[in-house]
C-alpha cells in the first residue's frame, strides 16, 4: 500500500488520510482538490504529503474520493480513465444508487467498490480531519459482487484496520433506508435552526437559553449546504418520501396538544423510548 491518493482533502478524505498515514508510515498519500487552499492547508497540517493531479493517478495503489456526491458522478469516470488495473477506487458518498449508475458500463467497473461510511462530524475542510473518525463506525458496501475480489480484499483489509463494521447492501435499498436515518436528520435540524433564528429576531436573548438538548438537535444544522444540496437532489425520491411521513407524526402530535389528550402524548414519547433499546443494541 505504497500510494495513496485522496480526492478531495476535507473531513472524509483528510481523516481517511491521518488513520492511513499512521497505519502506513511508509506510504505516500497525495491529494487532490480544486480548492488549491485546501490543498496548502492539508500539507501544513500533515495531512497529506503532496499535491498531485489526475495524471499521476496511474501510480496509485488506492483512491479515495470524498467530494459531494453531484461531482462524484462526474470525477468517479474520470479516475477510473486514469487508474492502473491493479488500483482500487473507492467513494464515501451518502447517495449510492445514481454513483453506481454513472459507472455501470465504464471498462474499468471492476476497480471500483461502492462505499458509504456513516462517519463524520457538521465541521468540513483539511482542518475538520481527525484520527479515529472511522473506529467502530458501520461502512455500507454496495453492489460488492462488481468489484474484482482481489481489489475487495485490499480495501476491506483497510477497512477492518481502521475498525469500521461492514454491511452490504444493494444501493436502492441504501438510499430508501440512509434518508430516514441520516438524511431526515439534517433536513429537521436545519429547519430547527431556521425557526429559531427567525424567533431570535425577535427576541435577542433566545439563545441564551438555549441548552444541551437544543445544541446537540441543531448540530448538524452546522453542516455544508454545498455538500447535502447535491445528496437532497440525488435521493429526492426517498427523501421527500421520509418528509411526509415525518410532518405527518409532527400534524399528529400537534393534534393531541390542540386536543389536550396529554395521555396520548404522553403515550407517543414512551413508545418512542425503545429507541434507547434499539440504540444501545448496535453501540
Amino acid at each position: 500500500m505504497n500510494n495513496i491518493f485522496i480526492i478531495g482533502v476535507g473531513l472524509i478524505g483528510g481523516s481517511f488520510a491521518l488513520d492511513i498515514k499512521k497505519l502506513y508510515p511508509q506510504s505516500n498519500v497525495f491529494g487532490i482538490d480544486k480548492n488549491e487552499t485546501h490543498l496548502d492547508e492539508a500539507i501544513n497540517l500533515k495531512v497529506i504529503d503532496k499535491k498531485a493531479n489526475f495524471e499521476d493517478l496511474k501510480l496509485a495503489d488506492i483512491v479515495i474520493v470524498a467530494i459531494p456526491v453531484d461531482a462524484t458522478l462526474t470525477v468517479l469516470p474520470k479516475v477510473l480513465d486514469y487508474v492502473s488495473d491493479n488500483a482500487i477506487v473507492f467513494d464515501a458518498g451518502s447517495t449510492k444508487e445514481d454513483i453506481c449508475l454513472k459507472v455501470k458500463n465504464h471498462p474499468k467497473r471492476r476497480n471500483y467498490l461502492a462505499a458509504h461510511p456513516i462517519a463524520g462530524t457538521e465541521y468540513s475542510g483539511p482542518k475538520a480531519a481527525i484520527h479515529n473518525l472511522y473506529k467502530n463506525k458501520t461502512n455500507i458496501i454496495c453492489e460488492v459482487e462488481e468489484t474484482a475480489f482481489k481489489l475487495q480484499e485490499k480495501a476491506l483489509k483497510l477497512f477492518a484496520e481502521l475498525g469500521m463494521r461492514i454491511r452490504y447492501m444493494n444501493p436502492k435499498a441504501h438510499d430508501k433506508h440512509i434518508a430516514y436515518v441520516s438524511h431526515l436528520s439534517h433536513i429537521s435540524s436545519f429547519m430547527l435552526g431556521k425557526t429559531v433564528i427567525e424567533k431570535e429576531k425577535n427576541e435577542r436573548d433566545i439563545f441564551d437559553m438555549a441548552g444541551s438538548g437544543f445544541e446537540s438537535t441543531v448540530r448538524l444544522a452546522k453542516s455544508s449546504p454545498a455538500m447535502w444540496t447535491p445528496i437532497f437532489e440525488q435521493n429526492k425520491t426517498n427523501v421527500i418520501e421520509t418528509l411526509d411521513e415525518y410532518i405527518n407524526n409532527l400534524k399528529h402530535f400537534k393534534k393531541l396538544m390542540e386536543d389536550g389528550d396529554f395521555e396520548a402524548v404522553y403515550n407517543e414519547m414512551e413508545t418512542t423510548n425503545h429507541i434507547k433499546d434499539i440504540l444501545n443494541g448496535i453501540q
